[in-house]
């Protein structure tokens, strides 16, 4: 009987439509859940994001002299037309979050093969470090954007066949809209270097046209120039986007120390701003193999970028260890690059038996089904049930009465609740009351006088003092 061509299975023939609607779902599916559930609530970190945001003001420019900028614009925005809720906070990181899933993995089809780019999209999207970063409402989703975004737009300026003036435009806005942000301006160098030392992108862009390379120039100028207004009046904005550290100099030991916990403590994970191992360890496993691909092709542009880029950023990292987030694309790269070795290994041993090749995909399967229900794991049970961990989110502000019209709080959590009150109409913040009714936070509750009367007191299930919110009424 003659062997059957496996070309003609269905499954086959379907098998990144299937692959890809999968990551789709999937993504969706992990988006809402993390901005709605889990870790639930909202940090100390995204607080004092609100009052950045809400901080912003034309009349004063002063106010823009922030790292950042372009996040805490969108946060604003949204602000203005939804109100300041959890979901709103933290609005700005998930839109962000799934442009960036989706830029990844067209960035993937371009450098490697479409099984490759599934299999890591996949691993990806369900690391606990992507999950948390992308539910943030905080800028710590630009440290994956920007690099998604340059290394994309850069592909299509050296591949596109049309629109090419729309390519070069675009990256160049890209370029200098990430200058906002601290150590985007890394990737950058770390592409120009890239296009000098390799002669194939030297050559490539000595071919660009000049009159278009110009216009793309000054748009980026534009776009830099209130940046370096921005730096003229609060010169320390520009230390800090370069990630020079507020304490001088660094303890170089520790930072080492600091390092070697967030990569590679796998018998000790932790879970607070940022999720430690930020890699399991099977998943460092094969980025390690994709390190030793990287060597072995090193002559190749992408080889060039990749580690010209991690070049640049060992130095920033071993003075301010608290920047491990850059980190995060060019792992994934790496994590690329290492399944290519597994999948074309194990091909080279079979390269005409279909039935080998197949099999051999089994435990490549199950490794990546392993290390995405790790990663989920990880993620849920380190930011929704671990005890020292959840107690750091507060769902105090979707607690709040919709019908509140007086707020009492504390001295330390009135700048909070004031960005609350400029987007909800009727609704006053005080730290003394004012009125005959009012609802007081936990921290105001110590402090109200005898006078008043606790008509109600409002509870919640996530934290151990579960009394949020009193609701008070004059004796």
């Amino acid at each position: 009987m003659a062997a059957r061509d496996i070309t003609n299975f269905f499954i086959y023939r379907w098998r990144y439509i299937v692959g890809y609607s999968i990551i789709a779902l999937l993504l969706a599916g992990l988006l809402i859940f993390a901005g709605l559930y889990v870790p639930g609530g909202v940090s100390p970190e995204e607080m004092r994001a609100t009052i950045r945001s809400d901080g912003l003001s034309f009349s004063d420019p002063s106010t823009f002299a922030l790292t950042s900028l372009p996040f805490y614009l969108l946060q604003k925005l949204i602000f203005h037309f939804f109100g300041v809720y959890d979901i709103s906070i933290k609005a700005p990181a998930l839109i962000l979050a799934l442009f960036s899933a989706i830029g990844l993995i067209l960035l993937l089809r371009r450098w490697f093969k479409p099984n490759i780019a599934v299999l890591t999209s996949l691993i990806t999207i369900t690391t606990g470090q992507f999950l948390f970063i992308a539910q943030n409402g905080t800028p710590g989703i630009l440290y994956v954007f920007w690099p998604i975004l340059l290394l994309s737009l850069g592909t299509q300026v050296t591949r596109a066949k049309k629109g090419r003036l729309f390519w070069k435009i675009s990256f160049a806005a890209a370029a200098a809209l990430s200058l906002y942000t601290p150590l985007s301006i890394y990737p950058l160098i770390a592409i120009t270097l890239a296009v000098t030392l390799h002669p194939h992108l030297r050559n490539i862009v000595r071919r660009l046209s000049k009159v278009k390379v110009s216009i793309s120039l000054f748009t980026a100028a534009v776009l830099i120039a209130p940046l370096a207004y921005l730096i003229a009046i609060k010169p320390q904005l520009g230390l800090s986007l370069l990630g020079v550290p507020a304490t001088w100099p660094p303890d170089i030991g520790a930072n080492v120390i600091t390092l070697l916990k967030q990569f590679f403590l796998f018998w000790e994970p932790s879970t607070t701003t940022l999720m430690t191992p930020v890699f399991g360890f099977g998943s460092v496993l094969i980025i390690g193999l994709g390190i030793y691909r990287l060597i072995l092709t090193r002559d190749t542009t992408r080889s060039y970028l990749i580690i010209i880029w991690l070049l640049c950023l060992i130095p920033v990292l071993l003075i301010n260890p608290l920047f491990t987030s850059v980190t995060f694309i060019p792992s994934v790269l790496l994590l690329a690059a290492g399944l290519t070795s597994l999948i074309t290994y194990w091909y080279r041993l079979f390269p005409l038996n279909p039935y080998a090749r197949i099999a051999g995909l089994i435990p490549i399967v199950i490794l990546v089904i392993t290390l995405i229900g790790s990663g989920l794991d990880r993620y849920i049970y380190g930011y929704h049930y671990a005890p020292s961990t959840a107690v750091n989110f507060s769902n105090d502000l979707k607690l709040i009465p919709k019908n509140t019209k007086n707020l009492v709080v504390t001295s330390d959590e009135l700048a909070f609740y004031q960005a609350v009150a400029h987007h909800r109409p009727g609704l006053s913040v005080e730290t003394i009351p004012m009125s005959n009714e009012f609802v007081a936070t936990r921290l105001a509750h110590t402090s109200i006088s005898p006078s008043y009367h606790i008509t109600q007191i409002i509870t919640t299930t996530y934290t151990s003092d579960s009394d949020r919110l009193y609701i008070y009424k004059k004796s």
